[in-house]
């Protein structure tokens, strides 16, 4: 990937993409893939928003059985099983331990009866799943005793065991984003970061390109295009807003998403599903509370989500300590033993979602939105050439790209062409039995990388691993790690070279490992520092600011603010 801008005024693109979150990546994949000439740009990094800093769970849509929406149920799962074919690497199966107290909507039976509901409207789960490892088991349930051998410090009053729900995990989200877009670079997609635009361009009612600046250096140019798809969340309705002088109808309500990572991990295997006070408004069948999980995530574990309606700009995404420590206050009121407090917090993750309607939201109970928005204006608004895709959760997003491409295709009057997403392996995906792969990798690893690094470098990179490997040969480092983590120091100049990466936060936060959990510590972030100033030629002063910018992120945890 070639950040190379004067290629972009050279060509008249079937379709221009702004905003490169994982539902921007995924239609420029998609559209590449069906021979259209696609150009993507984002105004920050690539996944630098909420497609970064989410759960990281691959939901199979278990919980729209409570809206009764089978539809929905049944996108999810299909789309579960999607993203475990097509990476590998970066998609693992994960059972989450749901506790069962009495006889009512939280006990054992009623349990029993939602999980063969489920099982049975997801028998296809595993469809074309070759690698048993990457199958989605049947619910499962498990004694009381043996909840007990996992979680010695629950609350015993009225257990009477657990369910065991099975979901998929990210390995790392960012990763992800990546590999859909370098798949969509492969494909003959043209993409750059740091690219905002700041209009559309017009020929009377029709939008026939977008005007943009270059972030780096300054410099305005056009793009021209056929279609526009604005992909770029809460960011869409207000360039829409400025552009054309409409609004979206309905306005979009946006929720801030937050998780939170802190330094102790509590399981090996599962994640727990702990009641909080808040609801579901929408729910048909009511359990009487909602869950947040506390998941294992590397050597730490990651708690979440919390719901908030957000009415500022999202530039002034944040959260503030107080609003942590309610969130603290009712995880240890769900696991007493827990005892959490902010100091444990490494890091939060925190981004913004379409919400359901504004109006239907109270303090302990939400209204959750429940479709993705696709939106053609020549319809809507008379506006011919501009359409807008906000999307609900990232599981779905290949799916929803799909859709979107059939739309264009049809608008650009072109023969229509089944989309291959669902079937091909995505930039490192091409590993068929991922535990045979990485047993090989293992026992080929250089001598001077662990056996935990290289289980982190081959589910970061997959099949393409051994083309990270080859910078370490280069920079005659015999592939050494930088300080104390999982990291190699290969992979800051592979990003640079091969990954569009700008600054250090791109490297950091979204082309490696490094920011995942928190700060690494100074000495990893200064050597990583002063790898990327050798790749990208800084002077001091300039290795100095990057250094200092990213240690204020981590100083912030990523979002905090007084």
């Amino acid at each position: 990937m070639k950040r190379v801008l004067q290629t972009l005024t050279k060509t008249e693109y079937d379709l221009i993409i702004v905003g490169a979150g994982i539902f921007g990546v995924c239609a420029a994949w998609d559209a590449a893939q069906r021979g259209l000439r696609v150009a993507i740009v984002e105004k920050y990094d690539f996944c630098q928003g909420t497609s970064a800093n989410h759960y990281k769970f691959v939901h199979g849509g278990i919980r729209y059985l409570q809206h009764a929406d089978l539809s929905r149920v049944r996108e999810s799962c299909r789309e579960r099983a999607v993203l475990l074919r097509i990476a590998p690497h970066l998609i693992q199966p994960i059972p989450i331990m749901i506790p069962t107290y009495g006889y009512g909507t939280r006990g054992l039976a009623f349990m029993r009866a939602g999980f063969s509901l489920y099982d049975m409207l997801t028998l296809d789960r595993n469809r074309e799943i070759k690698d048993p490892e990457r199958r989605i088991p049947d619910g499962d349930f498990l004694r009381k005793e043996e909840v007990l051998r996992h979680f010695p410090d629950l609350d015993t009053g009225g257990l009477t065991g657990a369910a065991i729900l099975h979901e998929a995990q990210y390995f790392n989200s960012p990763r992800l984003a990546i590999s859909f877009l370098r798949s969509a670079v492969e494909a003959g997609a043209a993409a750059a970061n740091y690219l905002e635009v700041t209009d559309l361009l017009r020929r009377g009612e029709n939008v026939v390109g977008v005007k943009v600046k270059d972030c780096l250096k300054g410099e305005c140019f056009d793009i021209r295009g056929k279609l526009v798809l604005l992909t770029c969340g809460p960011w869409s309705h207000r360039l829409f807003e400025k552009s054309v002088g409409k609004s979206l109808k309905p306005k979009p309500t946006y929720s801030r998403d937050l998780a939170f990572v802190v330094s102790r991990k509590m399981s090996d295997k599962y994640a727990l599903a702990c009641p909080v006070p808040s609801g579901d408004q929408d729910a048909i069948i009511d359990r009487g509370s909602r869950h947040v999980f506390l998941t294992p995530w590397r050597d730490h574990t990651l708690i979440g989500v919390w719901h908030k309606v957000f009415d500022a700009p999202p530039e002034a995404l944040y959260v503030k300590p107080q609003e942590l420590q309610s969130y603290i206050d009712e995880v240890n009121r769900g696991y007493p033993a827990l005892n959490l407090s902010l100091d444990d917090i490494t890091w939060v993750n925190t981004g913004l979602t379409l919400f359901g309607d504004k109006e239907k939201q109270g303090e302990n109970k939400m209204s959750f939105a429940k479709r993705s928005r696709l939106v053609d204006h020549q319809e809507t608004d008379k506006i011919e050439g501009l359409l807008t895709l906000i999307g609900v959760r990232a599981t779905t997003a290949r799916g929803m790209a799909e859709k979107t491409i059939n739309l264009v295709l049809k608008k650009l009057g072109r023969k229509t062409q089944d989309s291959l997403t669902a079937c091909t392996a995505v930039w490192g995906g091409e590993i068929e039995y991922f535990k045979p792969f990485l047993t090989e990798a293992l026992e080929k690893r250089p001598t001077s990388v662990n056996e935990k690094t290289m289980t982190a470098f081959v589910k970061n990179y997959g099949s393409e691993y051994p083309s990270v490997l080859k910078y370490g040969d280069e920079m005659g480092t015999s592939h050494g790690t930088i300080g104390e983590t999982t990291c190699l120091k290969a992979e800051v100049k592979y990003a640079i070279e091969e990954e569009m990466a700008q600054n250090l936060g791109d490297i950091v936060f979204r082309r490696t490992d490094l920011g995942t959990c928190g700060s690494p510590g100074d000495a990893a972030l200064k050597k990583c520092a002063d790898l990327a100033g050798d790749g990208f030629g800084w002077t001091a002063d300039q290795l100095g600011a990057e250094l200092k910018e990213v240690k204020t992120l981590f100083d912030k945890k990523g979002f905090i603010r007084q």
